[in-house]
């Protein structure tokens, strides 16, 4: 198992303990966990060197700046550093006076410099709102010059490009035409072979460095030259014929020159870069610092941490640097182990506070409850935080600083020091009461185990009152009864304990502060077989006072239970009525829109089944009349009175119908303007009618308006005062609104819906009409032809029309339809 500080310890340095307690505390496994984040192998090393820092400025700056960069990939997402190249090799290599980069070396080099300047740039832009990153990348080196020098001299495959000099330039177009030409050769030498040296598909290859020619055995002695390799059945050799040994010379002494310029091109590069050597080493650094706080801002934003508040140095209540008795010293909100939250089992998170005067927490209840999770995660996490990783911990989380970490988790012994388990815990714990002081956390499992529980009780006693007032802050897990009393006896002592289902007999994990936990033994031994006779003999064999101690728990553990199950099925009914009253709300809203909905359509068949009336109105007035003149020839004024008289009145009724059924509308369709004060001779103009006129009557809040020889009466709402230089303008076709009933001699059909024709039409007919107007100039305009053939249609239903057609050139032409009205004189 895990040890605590081993024997060999004694005498070490507290920091050789506390680095061992950090390997307990297994922070290099989260540091891992972490890691994976990262870009880069110089961005995961760094993350797995992070220790804890002592100075609050310096653990403050770590978290701030994580933050910042959790900042930067909410607001970019996407965003990553650029390729960082693992060059420390590189730049060691490159401080050694008289040392030539190779050219892919120098290509790592290459990619250093981009990747500096270009970060440099992006955080530089960041600035106002990430300061600490931005003072990051203006650590970074920007040397566009070598950079542009490097990238043109080293081509993307890491060899030295063309263009990195002159002479090299030349030599290389020497080599490659010398080889072309040479390859030109051979290749006539070889199709020049009688075939029955000839090598099927052959081509000219190359052999320990020179090109050569496939042949046949039996035709080398024919064609000469020098064999520098044959196949492995040896019926082929590959022959460098007389022809070629020369202008193969030529290509070796090319090949040597070019040799000799790569070469001084790579040392003069190189002596280029060295002068920047200790400045590209503090941009891989860099760039490696900002790779780990990018896996830092990912592993916090994966796991929905929060920066904590690093609160004052953990030291004795009321001291000078300490907190005062009642503030919060530790306060975790809704924290987790990092581990385990990370290894697929579920994962439950704790709230834990402790005061200034709160020194010491005594976690108790049985095995494999969680006892030594939840003091690893106390530690994990004040250790993470100090070194500028955000914790999985929720907002509000408060947590001290210590300068010192020291932990006894699990058991150990040692042979070859002759010591017991418990003898290897008395050792730990000599060397913890020796360095401990009030910036100190220390953490022990299963104190005061391995001997016999009376004198372990009592010497784990001791040292709980003794750290109590020595160190910061002390968690210990234990079995011992004895311990849970503590708490009683000394107030910087707290009790905990990990909350246990007592039907099934299984850890929950749920903290519960001033709670000490039972130990659950004889319960676990008989659900794993333990006879009931033994478990019987050893209830018997408890003190009586044990025995009240654990029914008292155990009443406490069943009261709690039961307001747990109170408190659930409160908030389940309290949820329940929840989605009640908002299945109420929407059925409410529901049936208004419903009520709304039929409203309106009632209203519009209202509307139209008067429309249509009014035409019919205007029907039985003309067979009235012709009926009238007809009885009386020549009519009497009397009798023509009379049927204007029944004209108007007829109308009159049938608009105000209609205005009733307008003013069924809501108010917000209506649209009407309330003008107070109106006096007889306004000009005003109708809302709900589009009417325009001179009022002729005030009756208290109704007007009496006058338009085209009728009379409406009107709410004052209705009306809208017009100045006397106001002309009423036509209003477009709406179905929200009535069109407008003041007799035009052209009405302008264009932009309205095909199914707006027939009742816009039929109004504008009835106004000239009834004003004796004897035509009407209807505009459609061409388009599709759709609103013409709906014109045409409702015109050609009309019996009071005699005629109709399409306009003159100087009329507007097929765009425009003429009405003529066959009226009688007289």
């Amino acid at each position: 198992m895990a040890s605590g500080l081993t024997p060999s310890m004694i005498g070490v340095s507290a920091a050789d303990a506390e680095a061992h307690s950090l390997t307990l505390l297994e922070l290099a496994a989260v540091l891992d966990l972490i890691a994976e984040g990262a870009t880069s192998d110089p961005g995961r090393r760094h993350v797995r060197g992070l220790r804890p820092w002592k100075e609050p400025t310096a653990v403050e700056r770590a978290l701030r700046t994580t933050d910042e960069m959790v900042g930067l990939l909410l607001r970019e997402e996407g965003w990553e550093p650029p390729p960082i190249p693992d060059a420390s090799a590189v730049l060691r290599r490159l401080s050694a006076d008289g040392s030539v980069l190779e050219a892919r070396q120098l290509m790592q080099l290459t990619l250093l410099l981009s990747s500096s300047r270009r970060l440099r740039a992006d955080l530089r832009r960041q600035q106002h709102d990430l300061p600490l990153l931005a003072g990051l990348g203006g650590r970074l080196l920007s040397a566009r010059a070598l950079e542009d020098r490097l990238a043109r001299s080293v081509d993307a495959g890491g060899d030295v490009a063309d263009g990195a000099s002159a002479a090299l330039k030349r030599v290389r177009h020497s080599l490659r035409q010398a080889r072309a030409s040479l390859v030109r050769s051979l290749e006539a030498f070889a199709r020049s072979l009688p075939a029955r040296f000839r090598v099927p598909d052959a081509s000219v290859t190359v052999r320990n460095g020179r090109y050569c020619v496939p042949i046949r055995r039996e035709g080398v002695s024919h064609t000469g030259g020098i064999v520098h390799d044959e196949s492995a059945t040896h019926r082929t050799a590959f022959v460098e014929p007389p022809a070629a040994i020369e202008p193969m010379n030529r290509i070796a002494e090319l090949e040597r020159e070019e040799a000799r310029e790569v070469e001084r091109v790579l040392m003069e590069l190189t002596d280029l870069a060295r002068p920047h050597a200790d400045e590209l080493e503090v941009n891989l650094h860099t760039l490696a610092e900002i790779d780990s706080l990018y896996a830092r801002g990912r592993y916090a934003l994966e796991h929905g941490g929060s920066r904590p508040v690093i609160g004052p140095e953990a030291g004795p209540p009321g001291g000078e640097a300490g907190p005062t008795a009642g503030e919060p010293t530790f306060r975790a909100v809704d924290a987790f182990h990092p581990l385990l939250r990370d290894s697929g089992e579920p994962a439950v998170p704790f709230d834990l506070e402790l005061r200034g005067d709160e020194r010491v927490l005594l976690i108790s209840g049985p095995n494999a409850g969680g006892k030594t999770v939840l003091l690893k995660a106390v530690g994990l996490l004040s250790v993470m935080a100090q070194s500028g990783i955000i914790p999985p911990v929720g907002a509000g989380t408060r947590l001290p600083l210590f300068r010192r970490v020291f932990a006894i988790i699990g058991d150990e012994q040692s042979i070859q020091a002759s010591l017991s388990t418990f003898s290897a815990q008395v050792e730990s714990l000599r060397v913890i009461l020796e360095h401990a002081d009030p910036s100190t956390l220390v953490l022990i499992d299963e104190l005061g185990g391995n001997t016999d529980p009376a004198e372990g009780a009592a010497l784990a006693g001791a040292v709980l009152l003794s750290l109590a007032g020595q160190a910061g802050l002390t968690v210990a897990t234990t079995h011992l009864g004895e311990l849970k009393q503590l708490a009683a006896e000394e107030q910087a002592i707290v009790n905990a304990s990990l909350q246990f289902d007592t039907g099934a007999l299984r850890p929950t994990y749920r903290l519960q502060r001033d709670r000490p936990g039972r130990s659950y033994a004889l319960e676990i031994a008989g659900r794993l077989g333990i006879p009931e006779s033994v478990l019987a003999v050893a209830r018997s064999r408890l003190s009586d006072e044990a025995r009240r101690v654990e029914r008292l728990l155990g009443d406490l553990e069943a009261k709690d239970a039961e307001l747990e199950r109170r408190a659930m099925e409160s908030r389940i009914a309290a949820r329940r009525l929840s989605e009640r009253e908002e299945r109420v709300s929407d059925m409410e809203d529901d049936l208004r829109r419903r009520e709304a909905e039929i409203e309106e359509e009632s209203v519009s068949r209202a509307e139209r089944y008067l429309l249509a009336a009014r035409g019919e109105v205007a029907q039985v007035i003309d067979r009235l009349r012709a009926q009238v003149l007809e009885a009386s020839k020549p009519p009497g004024v009397s009798d023509v009175e009379s049927v204007d008289l029944a004209v108007r009145e007829a109308r009159a009724e049938v608009e105000r119908l209609l205005r009733e059924a307008k003013g069924r509308r809501p108010a917000a369709e209506n649209g009407g303007v309330t003008e107070p004060e109106l006096a007889a001779g306004d000009r005003v103009r109708s809302g709900s009618l589009g009417v325009a006129g001179r009022v002729a009557e005030v009756c208290g809040d109704e007007i009496v308006l006058e338009s085209g020889g009728m009379r409406f009466t009107l709410p004052a709402r209705d009306l809208e005062r017009m100045d006397a230089t106001h002309v009423p303008q036509a209003p477009r076709p709406s179905s929200s609104r009535l069109p407008e009933l003041t007799p035009r001699t052209e009405v302008d059909l264009r932009g309205s819906r095909v199914e707006e024709i027939e009742a816009y039409l039929s109004t504008a007919v009835d106004a000239a009409y009834v004003s004796d107007l004897p035509s009407l100039r209807v505009i459609h305009g061409k388009g599709t032809g759709a609103l013409r053939e709906e014109v045409r249609r409702v015109l050609g239903s009309d019996p009071r029309i005699s005629r109709f057609r399409d306009g003159a050139f100087e009329e507007g032409g097929s765009g425009v339809t003429v009405v003529e009205f066959g009226k009688e004189d007289g």
